[in-house]
């Protein structure tokens, strides 16, 4: 009788007029674990002779592993990196969650489109909150008003961080971590308390803020977490009247500090208005098939490829 709704996942044993149960329930979402749970509870009770029914659930623990997307300073796009990495990886079946571990600057209740959705709290860990483009998230900016400063000390700052990543990820076996900019507390304690497989440094074009990037590019070297690669946000827009092609923030900084430290250029993603209005909107580009989505998918297919190297 349990066949039809456990599909395998149950294991009966029973004793007298009493039926106690083992449900795996290996990478289903919380809701779903609760209800499969009532549903053959229901139908072990409904069996003649049985009086009582016990259910435990257990799962097979999912093996992780994050990926740290950072920046030297603040104001290059690396959230907006950050969330459509997570939705390309999403797309091409990885699956994949996004916190949002930028503590003091949290964007991306707003680029995935959920803000004002509070994350529920399970057996004392937080629930991610699921998107429309399978990616669910856990933000502190899920946890305060938009409007509210986050006036906290180091302490309180890293203790919200631990907070995020032990979240109940379920089957999610990649985690997209949109760093704070700079080398502070909040990026030391990622880096010793839940290291990431790898990090991508994301920068603008000019000189100036690849100083910057080479600044964290350091840090990630001094605590051993390898350097996937570079990205070169706003870099290239096209005129919409004529389409040519200029560079307001400078042309081939990127390449020149890729090539200087032995790192790879991952992807060039152009300044592009498209970008920006989607990103306000709440839709990402990666969720779509426009142009503006190319240079993602294909970040996303040479960071998988990079993990499925690792193994």
């Amino acid at each position: 009788m349990l066949a039809p709704i456990a599909a395998g996942r149950a294991s009966v044993r029973v004793d007298g007029a009493r039926a106690s149960i083992i449900l795996d329930v290996t990478g289903l979402p919380p809701a779903a674990r609760d209800a499969l749970a009532t549903e053959v509870e229901a139908a072990a009770g409904s069996v003649a002779g049985i009086e009582s029914v016990r259910v435990a659930q257990t799962s097979t623990r999912t093996e992780r592993r994050s990926i740290a997307v950072a920046s030297g300073k603040g104001g290059v796009g690396k959230s907006t990196v950050s969330a459509n990495l997570a939705v390309a990886l999403a797309a091409r079946g990885r699956r994949t969650g996004l916190i949002d571990a930028d503590i003091y600057g949290p964007s991306q209740p707003r680029l995935l489109g959920v803000e004002g959705i509070k994350p529920e709290a399970r057996d004392k860990k937080l629930v991610p909150v699921a998107t429309a483009f399978g990616v669910p998230l856990l933000s502190v900016g899920q946890l305060v008003a938009p409007e509210k400063a986050l006036a906290w000390r180091g302490p309180m700052a890293t203790n919200a961080l631990g907070q995020l990543v032990d979240g109940d990820w379920g089957d999610a076996d990649t985690l997209i971590v949109d760093m704070p900019p700079g080398t502070g507390d909040v990026q030391l304690t990622m880096l010793q308390k839940h290291r990431p497989a790898g990090a991508i440094i994301v920068s603008t074009p000019q000189d100036l803020a690849w100083i910057d990037a080479r600044r964290a590019i350091d840090l990630f070297a001094q605590m051993q977490v390898p350097i996937i690669g570079l990205v070169e946000n706003m870099a290239g827009y096209a005129c919409p009247a004529c389409g040519e092609i200029s560079d307001p923030f400078g042309n081939g900084g990127a390449a020149a500090a890729a090539e200087a430290l032995d790192i790879p250029l991952l992807a060039r993603i152009p300044l592009a208005i498209g970008i920006r209005t989607a990103s306000d909107a709440g839709a990402p580009p990666a969720a779509g098939n426009g142009a503006e989505a190319a240079a993602f998918l294909d970040l996303a297919a040479q960071v998988e490829a990079w993990l499925d190297r690792k193994g």
